[in-house]
């Protein structure tokens, strides 16, 4: 029992599930805030669409594996998935990620129809247009990517009241933002990975100073949207565009930096911070006891 459910975590990638499981309780949990609900009247629908969520998400993640198992055996990092191992027969793991997908999807069901469209939105766009169509031939296979990770806040509020308004589509765009120069960082980290399985990321394709370039951009962008959240109050705003302002200073000093290594695994532990800081403090901050 114990192997196979370490298989299963390096089928769902671990700290992938988690950082894509966080911004649906964010999403959740601030949406009670901007729309004064008690979390008593909701608290079975939080509980089902926090197993909802993460069974999709994970459900998605296998099929990821599943279908990207030759390239996996191309990469350093990826060697011990038993797709790769073949603790696992590929038959089994195809099964668990249908299984975690349907089953995952049943309980979005007994949430709304608005947070299961998010939902699917977000399987699909990963499972499809990133997964197969774009993965293996663009290196705008980050920005569909990016993308489908964005949906989680708003499968959380749509459980809640619509996430059609301001709020939750400026969370919507950060988290998009905010995955592009995570990605980017871990390309560049993981470049010869990439490069060994002939997958176009941006570093690979056009280098590592045109991926610099490109981070100080899409840091930047996140800025102004930040803004609409001041409603979580002064604290929220001064950490979150603190620690943005920080990581984009640092984006243009690595512009001149000739230590690519070093950049990158800043660059990674930066996004690293920003999203477990940020989107923690949306949920501590919009407890009862804060407000």
């Amino acid at each position: 029992m114990r192997s196979f459910l370490r298989e299963l975590k390096l089928l769902v990638k671990g700290l992938v599930l988690v950082a894509n499981v966080l911004p649906i309780i964010s999403g959740f949990w601030i949406a009670l805030y901007f729309t004064n609900t008690s979390f008593s009247a909701l608290w079975d629908k939080f509980i089902i669409v926090a197993v909802g969520g993460t069974l999709v998400i994970a459900g998605a993640l296998v099929l990821n594996n599943w279908y990207e198992v030759d390239l996996d055996r191309e990469m350093h990092r990826t060697k011990e998935r038993p797709t790769v191992t073949g603790t696992l027969s590929m038959q089994t793991i195809l099964y668990i990620g249908i299984a975690f997908s349907a089953v995952g999807f049943i309980f979005m069901l007994f949430t709304t129809v608005e947070a299961f469209i998010y939902a699917f939105l977000g399987w699909f766009t990963y499972v499809v247009p990133y997964t197969l169509w774009t993965k293996r031939r663009t290196t705008l296979n980050t920005i569909v990517g990016s993308i489908s990770g964005a949906f989680t806040p708003l499968i959380g509020w749509a459980v809640v009241d619509t996430a059609l308004q301001l709020v939750p589509i400026a969370v919507f765009v950060i988290l998009f933002l905010w995955q592009i120069p995570h990605t980017f960082a871990i390309a560049m980290r993981r470049h010869d990975d990439y490069k060994a399985a002939k997958v176009p990321m941006l570093p690979v394709v056009y280098g590592f100073d045109v991926t610099k370039r490109q981070n100080v951009l899409w840091i930047a962008a996140m800025l102004p949207f930040t803004v609409f959240l001041y409603e979580l109050g002064i604290f929220f705003l001064v950490v979150a565009l603190g620690i943005n302002l920080v990581w984009l200073i640092y984006a243009i000093y690595g512009l001149f930096m000739e230590d690519n290594k070093k950049y990158a695994d800043t660059m990674f532990y930066f996004s690293l911070s920003y999203l477990n800081i940020v989107f923690g403090l949306m949920i501590v901050l919009s407890f009862p006891i804060f407000h």
